[in-house]
């Protein structure tokens, strides 16, 4: 079954073989993606982007026979690094060279997906067409996309634990913690806060801060109507 001409074809960049097949099934979830067969090498690399003309990249920083980092300089594509490394070095250089995303190893399947359809978005705003031309609310727009997934109050597609996290905190009769929708969605209080923050970011919900006896401010959710 042959895919669509429209379709994004991504690349998995990365010498340990089993992550590169969870990163290419991670990616192949997102409606319109086209996963090509995973690489372990820079040289594999430049043979498949020259062959292939993927229109993104999950490159990792360490490969055997080049950095990622030199391979992300020289080649013409626009890239995801997907890296353990998490000095700030590494992370800056990632991104003056070009790297239109930053993901720490090891990561959720949805921080790579939502990231991914978030890319889709923006590559709609800001196509690779040299007939097009763009205004500078359509270039402000397209760096939101791809920076944090859309403009607030955006339509943005959202992972199955976010809106989970989102139905906890609109159908409460009563302003939630951290911990009430962690309790109620089944996940720890860390992915609940960390969603939860995304969505108080975005505009989705609100957030206000409760003093108890202890004095501490404690964060409280509610819906954004």
């Amino acid at each position: 079954m042959s895919a669509a001409s429209d379709d994004l074809v991504v690349l998995v960049v990365d010498d340990d073989f089993r992550v590169a097949r969870l990163h290419a099934e991670y990616a192949a979830r997102v409606p319109g993606v086209r996963v090509l067969e995973p690489v372990g090498t820079a040289a594999a690399a430049r043979r498949a982007i020259a062959q292939h003309r993927p229109g993104l990249v999950l490159l990792d920083a360490y490969l055997p026979d080049e950095s990622g980092l030199d391979l992300l300089r020289d080649i013409d594509a626009d890239v995801f690094l997907l890296s353990a490394a998490s000095d700030a070095d590494t992370v800056r250089t990632a991104l003056r060279r070009g790297a239109l995303c930053y993901l720490i190893k090891p990561f959720a399947a949805d921080a790579l997906t939502d990231r991914i359809a978030a890319f889709q978005r923006f590559a709609n705003v800001v196509p690779a067409d040299p007939a097009r031309t763009l205004d500078q609310e359509a270039i402000e727009r397209g760096l939101r996309i791809v920076h944090s997934g859309d403009s607030p109050g955006g339509s943005r597609s959202r992972s199955a634990t976010e809106q989970a996290v989102l139905d906890a905190v609109e159908r409460a009769d009563a302003e939630l913690s951290a911990v009430d929708v962690a309790e109620r969605v089944g996940v720890s209080r860390a992915t609940a806060q960390r969603y939860l923050s995304g969505l108080a970011a975005d505009g989705s919900i609100r957030v206000q801060l409760n003093y108890g006896s202890t004095g501490r401010p404690e964060h409280r959710y509610l819906p954004r109507g």
